[in-house]
């Protein structure tokens, strides 16, 4: 399975994204090929003076908090609007993850946005939100899928990368509602039987009138470390999703979520 080779982390000097660094540490583990992208992103383009501080605060927070960081890591300044200007950056440096920290929000549905979540939308890479009060654990991950068929099982490969690292248990997760009485993945059994064979792995079916809560209910109830989900339909015959539940999820999730694109 392919391994993640440069991530991309967004820094604003909060201790939001600071929190989302120390998750790195733990996620990293002392590996050396991984390279590191710090990105400060500005409204408005910076001062040579201004960017000459901002330069020395990447500086002492990489002192503070990857100090026994062994991979190696560059800075890079941005300015526009913050989600147009990680995506640029992204596609600049082949990063093929991008690590955010967020604080979320509890707003009701209609009035939820964040650019954490339309980062996760509009991204076409791995997008990994770390929620502020999140440390890093990984014991038991949960993959939730609906029924619709999967053709690219190539994206789960990140998911398939951090299990084997860390040696988690990974919980194949579909909610049933009134309306979606599912027993099995269907077409997707086979190959993600085939693709998880290798890992600690079992399916879940639980029952929930809201498949939001129900995921957030099995993430509580079952200690599961890292939720990771598709954010849009990967079949050729699939209908496109708006990403409604990944929007929400992002929004409101107490653990770290992977968003796989």
């Amino acid at each position: 399975m392919s391994k993640i080779k440069k991530i991309l982390i967004p820094v604003d000097f909060t201790e939001i994204s600071e929190n989302a660094l120390k998750y790195l540490n733990g996620l990293i583990d002392n590996d050396d090929t991984t390279e590191i992208v710090l990105l400060h992103v500005t409204e408005a383009k910076l001062s040579e003076e201004k960017q000459k501080e901002a330069e020395a605060a990447f500086h002492q927070l990489a002192k503070r908090v990857l100090s026994s960081l062994t991979a190696s890591y560059s800075f890079q300044q941005k300015s526009g609007e913050l989600v147009p200007a990680i995506l640029a950056a992204q596609a600049e440096t082949g990063a093929d993850l991008i690590l955010i920290g967020t604080k979320g929000s509890e707003m009701v549905e209609e009035q939820a946005t964040s650019n954490t979540a339309n980062l996760v939308l509009e991204a076409n890479v791995p997008v990994l939100v770390v929620p502020e009060e999140a440390s890093f654990a990984m014991n038991n991950i949960a993959l939730a899928l609906d029924k619709n068929e999967i053709d690219d099982f190539f994206l789960l490969s990140p998911l398939h990368a951090i299990a084997r690292k860390f040696d988690a248990a990974v919980h194949v997760l579909t909610i049933q509602t009134d309306k979606n009485q599912v027993a099995s993945h269907g077409e997707n059994a086979g190959l993600l039987e085939y693709y998880l064979e290798t890992l600690d792995h079992h399916c879940a079916f639980p029952q929930n009138t809201d498949i939001e809560l129900g995921i957030s209910d099995y993430v509580a109830e079952n200690n599961i470390d890292l939720l990771v989900m598709l954010p849009r339909v990967h079949a050729t015959t699939g209908v496109p999703s708006e990403g409604r539940l990944i929007k929400l999820l992002t929004l409101r999730t107490k653990v770290p979520l992977l968003s796989l694109d």
